[in-house]
């Protein structure tokens, strides 16, 4: 029998060649860059798999490994209506939204997502009639105002799971094991930049796909076949095979609670974390089979994740037992648990480093947009013009570290006044913050005519406004207020945000007339 030590130096040993690979790529991605156009959208010059990978690694994070693995041991068959709102929202992403937004963004040229607002709306200096530097711009300042606040509470909550990670699987102190997967994040995107975080996600998103897949077929090889375990599950509590988590059926609450797990997809329509991906394509050639890949991976990957959490509980659960008590908070340790159950030794480290990939691949591209927006939005085209791009990598790799320590304060400080949220929780609060922000304002500057400047900048304030609001006060103001908090808070904030972007707009007719020139650029689009 091996001893403690020894299975520890092999875990390490597998965590080790992770941490060590992604190094390399961080310092090859280091010879490719030349200027900021390399170092926050890749020269603009990726192929299809590459960003249908890095789409899908960014899009995931460590709410797929640990969030969703722990639902579907805590709800059960529920969680896959998780599944089919990634898949749709995936799916409408890369096959209705792109190609416009590919087509707009290579017409503006733009490398960042205030960029194309900016561009789109035609609020660049002097454009709201001041004539001076710096004049309108209001988008860009909003829009990179946003992502600082969310990105980085973001990118926190990747950072407070890496500790959970290093902690669950190898008994490390929550906060050393925090502090290792920083510093190699950090070390690789400063080096290299975008093309370092892409890379790194076709590499991450592998070991994501492949251990998301093999693990709960080969844990249910081990169980026995799909009709025993089921049988088990439904004695362990019969709302497992339920799908609306509810042994008794459906009510208003379990409706309720389903429509805000399939509109979980509704980030990936329009999230800048996404959408930077396209915009850094080649061309718009390479998005029908970047959708093939995208989709795919999505479908398997989200589904193994909830069949892992199923298996896990049927594996490590009896009948009367709390799963909290077995699986941890919200079954968030079901991973975990069920690798150190049914795999070898030698596979236990490379699953540490699938986990700390989903964390790691999300961490990079939020802290490299951050940057971005901070560097590029603010510092470059606000207030300071006439900086020359080649000029700026240097400030970027500061303003990213910057940015991350930042992030890990908030980690830390979190994790010490925490009180018991979930990752799940915590990482789609990041993530509602975001999508309700941009999701609206992308979709319908893509698609509608009459979305003005005013009209894009009230949706973006409203929405920004609107997640907090339906986080931490709706569900206060008794039964109905507790009634509409199951949808979550990412369904009333867009559904906030969009209609605020209509109405503003549409009580805008001199905005509309200012726009006139941009029909001519949708039909384009559509073309």
């Amino acid at each position: 029998m091996n001893s403690p030590a020894f299975e520890t130096a092999f875990k390490l040993g597998g965590v080790a060649l992770y941490l060590g690979a992604l190094l390399v790529i961080g310092a090859l991605a280091s010879r490719r860059m030349q200027d900021m156009r390399d170092y926050f959208a890749g020269g603009k010059q990726l192929g299809f798999f590459a960003v249908a990978f890095s789409a899908r690694a960014t899009g995931e994070s460590a709410w797929l490994l640990l969030g969703l693995t722990g639902m579907g041991a805590f709800v059960g068959v529920k969680a896959f209506w998780v599944v089919l709102g990634e898949v749709l929202g995936v799916a409408i992403a890369w096959l209705v939204l792109a190609r416009r937004f590919k087509r707009l963004t290579d017409r503006y040229d733009s490398l960042t997502i205030p960029d194309y607002l900016e561009s789109r709306f035609h609020d660049g200096p002097g454009e709201d009639g001041s004539g001076e530097r710096g004049g309108g711009q209001r988008l860009r300042r909003v829009a990179a105002g946003t992502l600082a606040v969310f990105v980085t509470i973001y990118v926190s909550a990747q950072i407070h799971a890496t500790g959970a990670a290093f902690a669950g699987f190898l008994g490390w102190n929550y906060y050393v094991g925090a502090l290792v997967g920083f510093a190699v994040v950090l070390v690789y995107i400063v080096s290299g930049g975008f093309v370092a975080v892409v890379w790194s996600d076709v590499f991450q998103g592998l070991l994501m796909f492949f251990g998301l897949v093999g693990l709960p077929l080969y844990a249910l090889s081990l169980a026995g076949r799909l009709g025993p375990m089921t049988t088990e599950l439904a004695a362990i509590d019969p709302a497992l095979l339920s799908p609306s988590g509810e042994a008794d059926g459906w009510s208003l609450g379990a409706v309720f609670s389903v429509i805000g797990l399939v509109t979980i997809g509704v980030g990936f329509l329009g999230s800048p974390q996404i959408f930077v991906r396209f915009l850094a394509l080649r061309s718009e050639d390479e998005l029908k089979k970047g959708a093939f890949v995208a989709i795919t991976w999505t479908l398997l990957a989200d589904a193994g994740a909830v069949l892992t959490g199923l298996v896990g509980r049927h594996l490590l659960t009896d009948p009367g037992q709390s799963v909290e008590a077995i699986l941890g908070h919200a079954g968030e340790d079901v991973l975990p648990q069920l690798v150190e159950a049914v795999l070898p030794l030698a596979l236990v480290g490379l699953f540490i480093a699938i986990v700390l990939s989903a964390i790691m691949s999300t961490v990079d591209s939020l802290l490299v947009l951050a940057a971005s927006a901070v560097v590029r939005d603010v510092h470059q085209k606000v207030r300071n013009p006439l900086l020359r791009d080649e000029d700026l990598v240097p400030l970027s790799r500061r303003v990213t570290v910057v940015l991350a320590l930042l992030a890990l304060a908030i980690a830390f400080c979190v994790a010490w006044v925490s009180d018991g949220q979930s990752v799940f929780w915590y990482v789609i609060f990041g993530w509602s913050g975001i999508a309700a922000t941009f999701c609206p304002v992308i979709v319908l500057s893509i698609f509608w005519k009459g979305m003005t400047r005013r009209g894009a900048l009230a949706a973006m304030l409203s929405g920004f406004l609107a997640v907090p609001l339906f986080t931490f006060v709706v569900p206060e103001l008794g039964a109905i207020g507790q009634t509409i908090a199951t949808l979550s808070e990412l369904p009333p904030s867009v559904l906030c945000s969009t209609l605020v972007g209509v109405i503003v707009s549409a009580l805008d007719p001199r905005g509309r007339e200012a726009l006139a020139a941009v029909e001519a650029e949708l039909d384009e689009a559509a073309r």
